[in-house]
């Protein structure tokens, strides 16, 4: 069971950085909707944190990705790059979407997990036998980074520079810092789009930019028509490099903070490695990488699970509450690798349930699966109460996870045969 503190939280009380579920847990008794601060971005947005509430939201056409129907808009503002998937909504999603979907079926997926393979072996050949190590810098954080660049086009020189402007994006560390890595970003991005454009090779950032400088059909194309703006290359390119990687972290490293929290689980998996897809889904349901979708903006007045909802109000999708709604998930705080979480919504839900979604799926199995294959004892370096976790208003992820790591026939650094 998920430990939860023993004060029952206000609206006041949400800290994603503390312990959000307790919260989660403390709203949703109260109903399916409430008015909260939304920090660190300011002021005010309706949250979601029901199951039913949530898959209804997710699907409701009157509420709407484009910030522009956001009472409060003046400018596009935040750190945005380009214009992507995220901020749009049909026809413009549709279109933008069919350009890419068919690079992230399962098939497609299917054919990259040999190198998904080779890098997640070529990762843990350089972590020590025996000892600790950080198993998000150290493989939870290079394996996505590695195939989304490549199926990009990223050079290998530039992975690192292009995971720091990303990471301080979806969890800045302060405002200016956010600015920088977004000017910083926007500009890499820029100069490599156009470098594909002048020398295109097999990458999908080539194909996207061939896309973009088709102009048979014209500024704007309709839902169906290859083309792309310039400002919508710069966004495709932007959200399938950061949201192609970010949330695999976090779930790679989330599954394995579960699992080590639940030994009888990891005991379960290492005697039916079957199990790994199950404690995968399972992870995304209990901990989730993603704990809200994007912000959504009343494009009329609309009643929301008995909430009015003014038009120009901001809603916010709460996926990880969701997740954990008892009247969805029995026994919602257990972590069970068995259970099979159907309709969990990890990965969102509705026109904008993530493209990524099996590239995600098949990362964390290989990760886990040879992970464990490789060392026969994984346990805390630190007390677990001690891991810092990074948030922001959409995602929750380690910033590290020290493990002691052992091998069969050896002995690590500080304990006993493995």
């Amino acid at each position: 069971m998920r430990a939860h503190t023993p004060k029952e939280p206000g609206l006041e009380d949400i800290d994603p950085a503390a312990d959000p579920y307790a919260a989660y847990a403390a709203l949703r008794a109260k109903g399916p909707v409430h008015r909260v601060p939304v920090v660190p971005a300011g002021g005010d947005s309706w949250l979601v944190v029901t199951h039913e509430a949530v898959r209804r939201a997710l699907t409701d056409p009157r509420l709407r990705n484009d910030i522009r129907y956001s009472a409060a808009w003046e400018t596009d503002g935040g750190h945005a790059v380009g214009r992507n998937m995220l901020q749009s909504d049909p026809p413009q999603h549709t279109r933008l979407r069919r350009l890419v979907a068919g690079h992230f079926t399962p098939g497609r997926i299917a054919g990259l997990r040999p190198r998904i393979e080779a890098v997640a072996r070529e990762l843990l050949a350089e972590l020590p036998e025996q000892g600790t190590a950080d198993l998000v810098s150290g493989y939870a954080l290079p394996l996505p980074v590695t195939v989304i660049c490549e199926v990009l086009g990223v050079p290998v020189a530039d992975r690192t520079a292009f995971h720091t402007w990303s990471n301080e994006l979806v969890m800045p560390t302060s405002e200016e810092a956010a600015a920088g890595s977004a000017d910083a970003l926007t500009g890499y991005l820029t100069e490599l789009i156009a470098e594909k454009t002048r020398a295109p090779d097999d990458s999908l950032l080539a194909a996207l930019a061939a896309a973009a400088a088709d102009t048979s059909a014209g500024p704007l194309p309709e839902p169906g028509a290859g083309g792309l703006t310039s400002e919508e290359l710069l966004g495709m390119a932007f959200l399938l490099l950061v949201a192609g990687h970010e949330t695999t972290v976090n779930l790679i490293s989330a599954t394995l903070h579960s699992l080590l929290t639940h030994p009888d689980q990891l005991a379960r998996l290492r005697a039916d490695p079957s199990l790994t897809g199950g404690a995968v889904e399972e992870s995304l349901r209990y901990n989730s990488p993603v704990h809200a979708g994007a912000f959504r903006f009343a494009a009329e007045p609309l009643n929301l699970a008995g909430t009015h909802i003014d038009a120009g109000d901001a809603v916010l999708v709460s996926l990880a509450a969701a997740s954990l709604d008892p009247l969805a998930f029995p026994d919602p705080d257990r972590f069970d690798i068995t259970r099979r979480p159907r309709g969990h919504l990890g990965f969102g839900h509705g026109p904008h349930h993530c493209l990524g979604a099996p590239l995600a799926r098949a990362e964390a199995t290989i990760a886990l699966r040879l992970l464990l294959d490789r060392y026969s004892s994984l346990t805390f370096a630190t007390d677990p109460t001690d891991l810092v976790w990074r948030t922001s208003t959409l995602l929750r992820g380690l910033k590290e996870l020290p493990l002691r790591l052992g091998r069969p026939g050896g002995r690590d650094s500080t304990g006993p045969p493995a």
